[in-house]
């Protein structure tokens, strides 16, 4: 072996423990961090240079597990602020002025906290960012209050989804889990 192949390989073993070490510091999250996009999909047709129209709107948000749990009712109360999700509060953000059911929201990013009921859902835009849960969720920080009418679904939805989907005037926020579905109406 020659000098360049001993730095080579000494190279190669220090990157092997450097990738070993972080992976024992870091563990896998139960609730996964994701994200959606309206238009959806954006940053791959992006890419591919085929978006239909400028962004809109970015939801990051944790994906709690049913897990066998009662969900709405326990785990979520009825009646107290949730985060929409898991781990650090749900955030959605507008790349422009939109409306949410039909009040005026400007562009920027938000925190979504929901108060849950057995029929109705009431979603809540607020400006306090980057929160975990809904400890420190303060009323007098909301910009606006939207309630929407609960689905009930035939199949379970084991994990907390929310996605947009296109509307005949804008889109809908779909949050979806265990037997409830949610539609919050964006326009623009």
């Amino acid at each position: 072996m020659n000098f360049r192949q001993v730095v080579l390989a000494a190279s190669l073993i220090m990157s092997l423990h450097q990738v070993q070490a972080q992976s024992k510091s870091i563990s896998l999250d139960k609730s996964p961090m994701d994200m959606c996009y309206y238009p959806v999909d954006y940053p791959v047709l992006k890419i591919q240079d085929k978006t239909p129209g400028p962004l809109i709107a970015r939801a990051i948000y944790s994906r709690p597990q049913k897990n066998g749990r009662k969900l709405f009712g326990e785990l979520v109360e009825y009646g107290k602020v949730w985060r929409l999700g898991a781990n650090e509060a749900t955030e959605v953000e507008f790349f422009r002025d939109v409306k949410v059911d039909n009040k005026k929201v400007k562009k920027g990013r938000y925190t979504v906290y929901a108060l849950v009921d057995s029929d109705k859902w009431t979603i809540i835009l607020n400006k306090e960012l980057d929160t975990w849960g809904a400890f420190r969720y303060d009323p007098a920080k909301d910009v606006l209050r939207a309630t929407v009418p609960v689905e009930r679904q035939s199949e379970i939805a084991e994990a907390f989804s929310m996605e947009f989907e296109k509307a005949k005037t804008g889109a809908l926020l779909v949050i979806n889990w265990d037997d409830v579905l949610v539609k919050l109406p964006i326009s623009w």
